[in-house]
């Protein structure tokens, strides 16, 4: 059956994606190269709609058809999924063990909650378990993901699109877009491919090494060190050394320092020689900060860096521990390690922290979405008002 219109809904996990959920449907989180929402797109042939909370649904619009189909955007895509999810009928369900991954409905659905209470729907099943659950799911699944976006948006290598000065290992694995500069780079695609997006800049000296996806006006500064599997997001900027991490989009780490197995959001600048842990002395599995659960919880992985929220900033030497977890909108500095969990609009740091006040962080939000030419617009701010109402009480609790 053809699929003629998709709505991409925030699935139950999207508590456990706070704080990158916290001003962002899940389906805008960037993995790979695309958005989620660029790759179902991509994949139908379509422009989605959006299904969200209330607070941040005025993002996006939403209009349910007679023939919609509502997808997890939490459930990341293949070929075979797709041809799964067109096999569905009217008032069926298509099911990943617990996982709702798919379905169509006659009922009216207006919010979220109108999905929970669905029922007597035909289930059917599929094997498919590409999916984020947590936040650090965000970077392990990116390497794959930056591969499947190539295949996706059916790219060409061209390695010799790039300037001579540059040194390329793996010229089969390297695809460049219109209006790049990179001279006198290190680029080596043996062991998973590179990705320079449009009218991006790799500056003299930068060692790269697959997989690897660079964005849109995005910039490596000079002699920055770059590891897979990592994406940075369009219009950042980005130097010293990287590795398994992303960036979504407009934030910066722009001198030396290290940002391991991390996940940024948008608006974020790191200051000078700002460092994150990613590994634990004794070798152990990390503990993160959970906003469902308002604890920590085990992340069941070794390697566990900084996740870190929308409009967050850190001070020059910042150290972060590992596994730490700041929410949207913190303001970091001083010496020592800050806390594992900094709470949404926190301001200060290893001496502890108070709250940074909304008028405050509105000005540092306007006047640095302003050097991008992007507007700090009301919806903005009613978005970053019901966070940090709705983060008070962990404010407190520090």
């Amino acid at each position: 059956m053809q699929t003629d219109h998709i709505i991409l809904f925030d699935g139950i996990e999207r508590n456990h994606l706070l704080p990158l959920s916290a001003t962002r449907a899940i389906a805008d989180f960037r993995i790979g190269i695309l958005t989620i929402r660029e790759k179902w797109e991509k994949y139908f042939g379509l422009v989605s709609d959006v299904l969200t909370l209330p607070y941040l649904q005025t993002k996006y619009s939403y209009h349910q058809k007679d023939n919609s189909v509502f997808i997890n955007a939490t459930v990341l895509p293949d070929k075979r999924l797709i041809a799964e999810i067109e096999k569905l009928h009217q008032n069926a369900v298509l099911k990943d063990k617990d996982t709702v991954i798919a379905f169509k409905t006659d009922t009216p659905i207006n919010t979220l909650e109108d999905l929970w209470l669905l029922d007597n729907l035909a289930i059917y099943t599929v094997n498919h378990d590409i999916q984020i659950r947590n936040t650090w799911d965000v970077f392990l699944l990116n390497g794959q993901e930056i591969i499947n976006d190539i295949a996706l948006l059916n790219l060409q290598p061209n390695s010799e699109s790039l300037s001579k000065t540059n040194s390329l290992l793996g010229r089969e694995n390297i695809y460049v877009e219109e209006g790049v500069q990179c001279e006198y780079a290190v680029l080596n695609a043996s062991k998973g491919p590179i990705f320079l997006g449009k009218e991006s800049e790799v500056m003299e000296g930068t060692t790269i090494r697959g997989a690897f996806s660079l964005g849109k006006h995005a910039t490596l500064k000079m002699q920055s060190k770059i590891y897979g599997d990592t994406s940075i997001g369009p219009y950042c900027k980005v130097g010293g050394e990287v590795s398994n991490s992303v960036l979504f989009a407009f934030s910066n780490k722009a001198h030396d320092g290290f940002l391991g197995n991390a996940v940024i959001g948008e608006w974020c600048n790191l200051g000078a020689d700002t460092n994150n842990s990613n590994l634990k002395n004794n070798y152990g599995n990390v503990s993160a900060w959970n906003y469902a659960a308002k604890d920590y919880i085990n992340s069941g992985l070794q390697f566990l860096g900084l996740i870190m929220g929308d409009h967050s900033k850190s001070g020059i030497n910042t150290m972060f521990n590992t596994g730490t977890v700041a929410g949207v909108g913190a303001n970091i500095f001083g010496g020592g390690f800050p806390s594992k969990f900094i709470p949404d609009f926190s301001w200060g740091g290893a001496e502890g922290f108070q709250d940074f006040k909304l008028e405050k962080m509105f000005e540092v939000a306007e006047r640095v979405m302003e050097r991008r030419g992007v507007d700090f617009s009301v919806q903005d701010k009613a978005i970053l008002t019901h966070i940090f109402e709705a983060t008070k009480e962990l404010r407190l609790e520090k």
